[in-house]
């Protein structure tokens, strides 16, 4: 029972989190997050803590992309352009890996309404 309480609650966190990620939510590397190729994915630095971080194909493919402002929904369209992929698997990696990114101080996030 207990697993499945903490999936449910895993669950409803990943949708409240794309919920407030759709509202004209905006992301961006931060300029002392410097990353390099490395197997098929990303290294990752952060400049002011000195922590490695590594992402796969995909995390590196979205890491591109934000190397310019970028809301969810671009990315979104663009992840599903590129990937075989159901959307509501890739709403749900996106938010983990958007919330991972946000948490570790690596990317910034805005909303549209500021720019």
């Amino acid at each position: 029972m207990s697993t499945r309480l903490i999936r449910a609650v895993s669950s409803v966190q990943v949708e409240r989190v794309m919920a407030q990620s759709d509202n004209q939510a905006i992301y961006l590397v931060r300029a002392d997050a410097v990353s390099c190729e490395l197997a098929g994915g990303l290294a990752l630095l952060d400049l002011r803590s000195n922590i490695y971080y590594s992402l796969n194909g995909v995390g590196a493919f979205v890491w591109e992309l934000m190397q310019q402002p970028r809301s969810v929904s671009f990315l979104r369209q663009e992840i599903l352009k590129k990937y075989a992929v159901q959307q509501d698997r890739c709403d749900a990696d996106l938010a983990a890996l958007l919330s991972k990114l946000s948490d570790a101080g690596l990317v910034v996030c805005s909303h549209a309404e500021n720019h």
